[in-house]
């Protein structure tokens, strides 16, 4: 990528640190400036267009450009742009939201605590987890699990609960408390002869297993993701959270379901946790919540969370946490006019409508010999490379691919050798005939540098 003095992208290196860049590369290269977005495609500062396959970081639900969206913004912005929920106070849209999430909840839910990503979601929901237990007389009840190839969120409590190797390198993570079981990933971790029910299973006796040897009087949580995202988009496999729900009832252990990715309409219900038949105790929200025009997020706490918390505020005299932008109005009203839309719109019908085509298409990149699998649900589905066939350190050909995904006008995300697609929720059949159309000829591509 070429800098000229001045230029955006040279000012960009001269100034910002990027996440999940290698920041010596990135003085090198330069980073893709994106100036504008409509629908599912958004275009450079050199005019190129590109299909959004990822909906920006799995999230802007109702694509790019919406006015209503715009148009919530400015007029909360001149109501009321900014007050907090600190201290007994509080305001309209941070209560209409409330209410609307409570509505929504696939479960019983009794109160919603707003933050404003997905990582501090999962980082308070961890807290108010060992506040509960210490509200409880249970002082020894702190570890939490989750799992290998997990993605929870990147603060220094959500960063232990997610099972990725890259978010805990010289970070000193993860926390003690934080321990990992099976990733529920079949191809990669099935024995031999093992069929999906039997690792399904296994997966499942896996969890218990630590659980005795820890003592299940200290394990507090299990989080998980109903469908994984950032590992990879691993999807359960067949009986996974019908052998694994019931092995966290039977030592009273909470349930927290991450629907950062999966919430608002991707695996073709509302939430994942309807699409698995789940039960969590806590459910964590972000992304799709306001398709991400403003930085929002929120977890649903169910009442038997909430009692205790209430009663150690009380004992305390009050509840020690909180974040100077919770429940902005501005995020507020814009995450309901979001919400509006995907109702008004059905959605999560366009996602049961279009999932055929999107999962056949996806299929079929399996058809190239650098593809080893395709999995995926609803709207959101990988492509996982084969880089032992050509000899490559892992990764390698998953960014070599994704170079070549976005020089022909497609952006994606490749996680390690997984080739990511979730594309906003608002797609038609032709394009994602469009966008798959672009991968299977960058496949091509990749295959003969």
């Amino acid at each position: 990528m070429t800098q000229l003095p001045n230029s955006l992208e040279a000012r960009d290196v001269a100034v910002q640190l990027h996440s999940y860049a290698d920041a010596r590369k990135q003085e090198e290269t330069g980073s893709l400036v994106i100036d504008k977005g409509e629908g599912i495609y958004v275009t450079d500062i050199n005019g190129k267009r590109y299909i959004e396959g990822m909906a920006g970081l799995w999230s802007v639900a109702v694509g790019f450009g919406e006015k209503r969206l715009v148009d919530a913004a400015a007029r909360q912005m001149e109501k009321l742009p900014y007050y907090h929920t600190f201290t007994y106070k509080t305001h309209g849209p941070s209560i209409e939201l409330a209410e609307k999430l409570i509505e929504m909840a696939p479960v019983p839910m009794s109160k919603v605590y707003f933050t404003n990503s997905g990582s501090e979601a999962n980082d308070t929901a961890l807290k108010l987890i060992w506040y509960r237990s210490n509200a409880l007389g249970q002082p020894e009840r702190k570890k939490v699990i989750s799992r290998v190839r997990g993605y929870h969120g990147v603060t220094i409590a959500s960063a232990s609960l997610t099972g990725l190797p890259n978010n805990h390198r010289s970070f000193d993570l993860p926390l003690p408390q934080v321990l990992h079981t099976t990733s529920p990933h079949y191809r990669s971790q099935k024995k031999d002869g093992e069929s999906e029910p039997d690792f399904a299973k296994r997966c499942a006796q896996d969890l218990e297993d630590l659980i005795l040897a820890e003592g299940p009087e200290t394990i507090a949580a299990f989080f998980a993701e109903p469908v994984m995202g950032a590992g990879g988009v691993i999807v359960p496999p067949e009986g996974y959270w019908e052998a694994v729900q019931p092995v966290l009832k039977k030592y009273g252990i909470l349930f927290v379901a991450d629907e950062v990715i999966c919430g608002f309409g991707r695996t073709g219900n509302m939430f994942g946790t309807q699409t698995y038949n789940l039960q969590p105790d806590i459910m964590t929200l972000s992304k799709a919540l306001s398709s991400s025009y403003q930085p929002i997020s929120a977890l649903l706490i169910n009442d038997d969370v909430y009692q205790p918390i209430a009663d150690e505020s009380h004992k305390i005299g009050v509840l020690g946490h909180g974040y100077t932008g919770s429940g902005h109005p501005v995020a507020a009203a814009v995450a309901l006019e979001n919400l509006k839309i995907i109702e008004e719109r059905d959605l999560v019908g366009n996602v049961r409508a279009m999932a055929p085509l999107f999962q056949k298409r996806l299929a079929g990149l399996a058809q190239n010999p650098l593809v080893v699998e395709t999995r995926g649900i609803g709207l959101i589905g990988a492509a996982e490379l084969h880089h032992e066939a050509l000899a490559d350190t892992p990764g390698a050909l998953g960014a070599r691919t994704n170079a070549v995904f976005l020089e022909k006008g497609l952006i994606s995300r490749n996680m390690l050798d997984a080739m990511a697609f979730c594309p906003p929720l608002i797609i038609t059949e032709n394009q994602i005939n469009e966008m798959f159309d672009i991968a299977e000829d960058s496949l091509q591509g990749a295959a003969l540098l």
